[in-house]
């Protein structure tokens, strides 16, 4: 396999103005995340960015970083585009898209996505650890069956606490790999209904039988969302 990695970033935010830019000691968050993605060494790595001020950014700390539409629904379509630009010749069959709000994300868990194996797609997750996440909708559940060590097939994902009954629950993580034909695919395809009733876009893939499968990591990275959020990254990241 011949993995490429996209990182989607927007600038528009409701909760964080100009979140990709948003200084973390002295780098804008963009070029960390950028960064932390270089480390995983699986492909190269690029930033699909819907603004110059974030390819500008990226550029300058010696980055690659590609202009795409601003208008795309979701970073899927936003990577899309940005492959088919950046490789008409159809080099790399695996895209790994790393959101680019996680300063925080470990190599070794873009390592774990790219891992791609007989799946359409593959995403992560780790056990939940504080109490208050199990009946948290904003903490996405995820729901599968094992298949190998540290890997499950994906059955479920959902905001609600589940499944039920004693036992571990398993925190999505938004990191996801694709085989390049599935993302192709993925990206055709009209929302589906549990998508939209969840608003959870990889449900679509499931409802059209793509199978997901889920590797298991040991940590959830920081999403920066708020400032609140990238307080906190500042603090983890601090030299």
């Amino acid at each position: 396999m011949r993995p490429i990695v996209v990182i989607p970033a927007r600038l528009a935010s409701t909760r964080l103005p100009l979140k990709p830019l948003a200084d973390i000691h002295g780098a804008p968050m963009i070029v960390h995340v950028w960064r932390r993605a270089r480390e995983a060494d699986v492909g190269p790595v690029v930033v699909a960015a819907d603004d110059p001020a974030i390819v500008a950014a990226v550029e300058a700390a010696g980055g690659r970083a590609i202009l795409t539409r601003a208008d795309h629904a979701s970073g899927s379509d936003r990577i899309a585009e940005a492959l088919a630009r950046l490789d008409p010749d159809r080099r790399h069959d695996v895209v790994v898209n790393v959101q680019g709000d996680l300063p925080t994300i470990a190599p070794d868990a873009v390592r774990a996505a790219a891992a791609l194996g007989d799946a359409d797609i593959v995403t992560l997750a780790a056990p939940i650890r504080r109490p208050e996440e199990r009946d948290d909708p904003n903490v996405v559940k995820a729901i599968g069956t094992p298949i190998a060590d540290r890997r499950l097939r994906a059955l479920y994902f959902t905001r609600a606490t589940a499944p039920w009954g004693p036992g571990e629950l398993l925190h999505h993580i938004g990191l996801y790999a694709y085989a390049r034909e599935s993302l192709e695919r993925f990206v055709a395809l009209a929302p589906s209904a549990l998508e939209m009733r969840e608003r959870l876009e990889q449900l679509r893939a499931l409802e059209a039988g793509m199978r997901i499968d889920i590797a298991l990591v040991d940590v959830v990275p920081l999403g920066v969302d708020t400032a609140a959020d990238l307080a906190r990254a500042r603090t983890l990241l601090a030299p």
